[in-house]
């Protein structure tokens, strides 16, 4: 029988190779994401204030965080191989529970069990983290010394999110206590945030960068369906009448919702995923870090506001007991417009650290966008949605046309690079289909 037990027949840890590409198990995962960029959503949209969004801010900062520890593990290991897969599940079913308990993390400090559970999952889920990649070091002493600078980072958020739930708990009665639980939630996202910038990179390098770009661009391509979906399902769509109004808001929704898509994955995210594959060692990771791990965050905060924004403005359309010519009301329209100017700037960070650019055609939809919200009082709810969508459509449009020999050189070489990777898979597919040489003695 063999020593290794139950890793033993489930196969060993499998390292990634340079031109990895991302598991099914890894897509897999992300469900429970999914789960939880809906879960802010809907949590939030519940009662919209200040408070209300400072702790979806906070709460999206910490699970985005654990996101980044995960993209790191699964830049040195493949999850969806050996045993590897057993104890992601754990970390699965841990950071399930950590979703669930989130719309009570924040509410009246006496009842704690929402934070309890949520600071233990947290734990777990770490934990996971950190034996997977201390498996993946074992033999390197010089990987695992360079890993002991992270664990004070571990031990200080799993402890502040613990005091977060006890510490209220114990002083419920004074006033200070919300401020307490919300400043120790803070200190949570400084710490974790702050030592990834001053700890340095982690070890063992980048081995595949093409792995970790599409690690990155799945993650938001999700955050952007969650918009959609909650924009459906929160403003009750499903089962309105189709009236003319609200199937034009829905497509006005889809529409600046991919013209936001396109703002990405057109030119800036394929030119940043080769400038990603042209660095290489410490510039490489440094620019994975700052550019995917730190700038993808306003990215998905904004997707997050502005669905909330626009889930308010075409739930009042869709209400056939409020006038389509009524105009937007409550922070539908600050929401709706600041989350798209939120996601712009990250986009532009991520622009100004993978390709060291700006363009000036985003610069121009900023100040569109900072100067709407004042002027659209007036404006109809359907007419303030489709205002955002002429300046998001009008941007991409822009850019097609105007940064046209820039963009076709890009498209060029991204389908070379494709066509040679896919000849390159047909080849090896062919040997599939080559009779088998007889053996010498036949």
């Amino acid at each position: 029988m063999s020593g290794f037990g139950w890793r033993g027949r489930l196969g060993p840890v499998v390292p990634m190779a340079p031109a990895a590409r991302v598991d099914r198990f890894e897509i897999f995962f992300d469900l429970v994401f999914v789960f939880s960029f809906f879960i802010i959503t809907r949590a939030t949209a519940r009662d919209i204030s200040i408070g209300a969004l400072l702790h979806a801010m906070l709460v999206l900062a910490v699970l985005w965080w654990s996101w980044v520890v995960h993209s790191v593990v699964a830049a040195r290991i493949r999850l969806g191989e050996g045993f590897v897969p057993v104890l992601m599940t754990i970390g699965m079913a841990a950071l399930f529970t950590f979703a669930l308990s989130l719309p009570q993390a924040f509410q009246d400090v006496r009842g704690a069990a929402g934070p309890i559970v949520a600071a233990a999952s947290y734990i777990v889920v770490r934990l996971v983290h950190v034996l997977l990649y201390l498996h993946a070091v074992r033999d390197s002493p010089n990987e695992r010394r360079q890993l002991m600078r992270f664990v004070p980072e571990m031990a200080g958020s799993t402890l502040l999110l613990l005091a977060a739930a006890l510490v209220p708990l114990a002083i419920h009665s004074s006033a200070a206590a919300p401020l307490v639980r919300d400043g120790l939630w803070a200190l949570v996202v400084l710490l974790q945030y702050g030592t990834g910038q001053l700890t340095g990179t982690w070890t063992g390098g980048l081995a595949s960068a093409e792995h970790w770009t599409e690690r990155y661009d799945l993650i938001l391509i999700i955050a952007l369906g969650e918009s959609v979906i909650s924009v459906g399902v929160g403003s009750n769509l499903i089962g309105q009448p189709p009236t003319a109004a609200a199937v034009t808001a829905a497509v006005l929704g889809i529409f600046f919702t991919a013209a936001l898509w396109w703002a990405h994955y057109d030119m800036i995210g394929p030119a940043a995923r080769i400038a990603l594959h042209a660095a290489e060692d410490g510039p490489r990771v440094t620019m994975a870090r700052d550019a995917y791990a730190y700038c993808y965050l306003p990215m998905i905060a904004g997707i997050i506001l502005f669905a909330l924004g626009a889930e308010q403005i075409v739930g009042q359309i869709t209400n056939p007991q409020v006038s389509n010519w009524e105009p937007a009301r409550g922070p539908a329209e600050p929401l709706l417009f600041g989350g798209v100017l939120l996601y712009l700037c990250g986009s532009m960070l991520f622009q100004l650290r993978t390709l060291h650019t700006l363009s000036w055609t985003r610069v121009v939809t900023l100040g569109l966008l900072a100067m709407c919200p004042p002027l659209v009082d007036r404006l109809p709810a359907l007419g303030t949605l489709a205002l955002l969508t002429a300046i998001c459509v009008g941007m991409v449009a822009a850019e097609v046309v105007i940064f046209e020999e820039g963009r076709t050189a890009l498209r060029r070489l991204i389908l070379e690079e494709r066509a040679s990777h896919e000849a390159h898979e047909a080849a090896y597919r062919a040997h599939w289909h080559e009779p088998n040489e007889p053996d010498e003695g036949e």
